[in-house]
C-alpha cells in the first residue's frame, strides 16, 4: 500500500501519529508524511513530532500564514506536485483545517482516493471556516471515519452513501491514552493545587477587542479566588498586545508542548477553552470544560461528556465556574469507542478497502 498522510496543524499531528503506527504493522505498506507548514511555530509544530514519536515529515510544503484563500491555494499548488511525484494509492486527511480541504480537492481532481479521519462533525455554523472545510472534505472523500454516531447521522443526512461511512471512535483519544502516563510525570511541580486552565484562539473570541477585554476581565475577577493559567496562542498574544489589556492577575504562559499541556489538563480544576480537541480530551479525562463558543461540532462532549457550552454569556461563565468550585458540576462519562483502539480499526478498514479496490481494478482490466 502506498499511503500519504497530510498534516498541517497541531490537532492533525495527534490524529496521524497513532494511525501511522497502526498502518506500519501491515507488510508492504509505504507511508509518506506531508506537512503543509500551516502551523510553523516550533512549539506549535516541531516539538509535537518529537513528543508523539512521529517520523519527521518526508515533505514540508512550508506554506506559512496568509488569508484562508491564499493558504488554501498555496497548499493545492504545492501538493499537486507531491501527488504527481509519489503517486499514492490513498491520501489520508485529518480534521477540518485548510490543509485538509486543500489536499482533498487536489486528490479529487487527480483521481486519488481520499480518506477523511474525523468525518461528519458539524457545528451548523457556516460563518466558521472550519465548517466549510468539513462540508467540502466529506463530499470529496471516498471513505469517511466518524468519531461518534452524530457524525454518521450528519453524513447520511447530507447524502453520503452509508457504505462509505464507518463509525470508528475518536483517534485523538488513542494518542491521549498512550501519552497519559508520561504526561502525568511531566506535571510541573509549581502548579497550585487548584487552578483554571484557559486556551483561546478562535477569531470569534480574540479578533473582537471589546469582547476579548470583557472576557479576560471576567477571568481576572475569577483569578481573585483561584489561579488562572493561560498558555497563549501566538495569534492571541498579538491581539492582547494590540488591545493593550492589563493581564496582571492572569498567569500568561508560552504555548506548551503536547505532553506538558496534557499534564496540566489532568490536574486542572476546570478548563475554559474554545478548542475542539480540548473539549474531547477533557471529556475523556472527566475534567469540567467550559467552552466559549455559541456552538460545537462535538455535541457528544455535552450530551455524554464533561463539556458545557457558554457562548458569549459571561454570567453563565461565572455561574458555571461557581458550580465547579463548589463541587456541583454535572456528571459525565466517556463516549462509545473512545477506547484507544480507533487507529487499529481505521488501519484494518483502509487495508481492506485498498485490497478490494485493487481486486476490482484487476477484474475490470480483464
Amino acid at each position: 500500500m502506498r499511503i500519504c498522510h497530510v498534516v498541517g496543524a497541531r490537532p492533525n499531528f495527534m490524529k496521524a501519529a497513532p494511525l501511522i503506527r497502526a498502518l506500519s504493522a501491515f507488510d508492504g505498506t509505504r507511508q509518506l508524511l506531508v506537512h503543509t507548514g500551516q502551523h510553523y511555530d516550533a512549539n506549535m509544530s516541531d516539538v509535537f513530532f518529537q513528543q508523539l514519536q512521529m517520523p519527521s515529515p518526508d515533505v514540508n510544503l512550508q506554506v506559512g500564514s496568509g488569508t484562508h484563500a491564499q493558504q488554501t491555494a498555496q497548499i493545492m499548488s504545492r501538493f499537486e506536485k507531491v501527488i504527481e511525484e509519489h503517486a499514492p494509492e490513498m491520501v489520508i486527511v485529518y480534521g477540518d483545517v485548510n490543509s485538509t480541504v486543500a489536499t482533498a480537492l487536489v486528490c479529487a481532481k487527480l483521481g486519488v482516493k481520499v480518506a477523511h479521519v474525523e468525518a461528519g462533525l458539524r457545528s451548523f455554523d457556516r460563518t466558521m471556516p472550519e465548517e466549510i472545510n468539513r462540508l467540502v472534505t466529506d463530499q470529496l472523500a471516498d471513505i469517511l471515519f466518524a468519531p461518534s454516531q452524530d457524525g454518521v447521522d450528519n453524513l447520511m443526512r447530507e447524502g453520503v452513501a452509508r457504505e462509505r461511512i464507518h463509525l470508528v471512535g475518536n483517534i485523538m483519544i488513542d494518542t491521549l491514552v498512550q501519552m497519559l502516563p508520561e504526561a502525568k510525570r511531566r506535571i510541573p511541580q509549581w502548579l497550585p493545587d487548584r487552578y483554571v486552565l484557559v486556551t483561546l484562539h478562535r477569531p470569534s473570541n480574540v479578533d473582537d477587542p471589546e469582547w476579548l477585554i470583557a472576557l479576560l476581565s471576567s477571568l481576572q475577577a475569577v483569578a481573585q479566588d483561584i489561579p488562572v493559567l493561560f498558555p497563549v496562542h501566538p495569534r492571541t498574544r498579538e491581539r492582547l498586545k494590540a488591545a493593550k489589556l492589563d493581564t496582571g492577575d492572569l498567569h500568561l504562559l508560552d504555548p506548551m508542548p503536547y505532553l506538558e499541556f496534557l499534564g496540566m489538563q489532568t490536574a486542572a480544576t476546570v478548563v475554559v477553552t474554545d478548542s475542539g480537541g480540548i473539549q474531547e480530551e477533557t471529556t475523556y479525562l472527566g475534567i469540567p470544560c467550559l467552552t466559549m463558543r455559541e456552538n460545537t461540532e462535538r455535541p457528544i462532549t455535552i450530551s455524554v461528556g464533561s463539556n458545557v457550552l457558554i457562548g458569549r454569556d459571561l454570567e453563565a461563565l461565572r455561574g458555571q465556574l461557581t458550580e465547579v468550585l463548589a463541587g456541583r458540576f454535572k456528571t459525565s462519562s466517556i463516549p462509545n469507542l473512545w477506547d484507544g483502539s480507533t487507529s487499529q480499526r481505521i488501519a484494518d478498514l483502509i487495508t481492506r478497502y485498498l485490497n478490494s479496490t485493487r481486486r476490482s481494478a484487476t477484474a475490470g482490466a480483464k
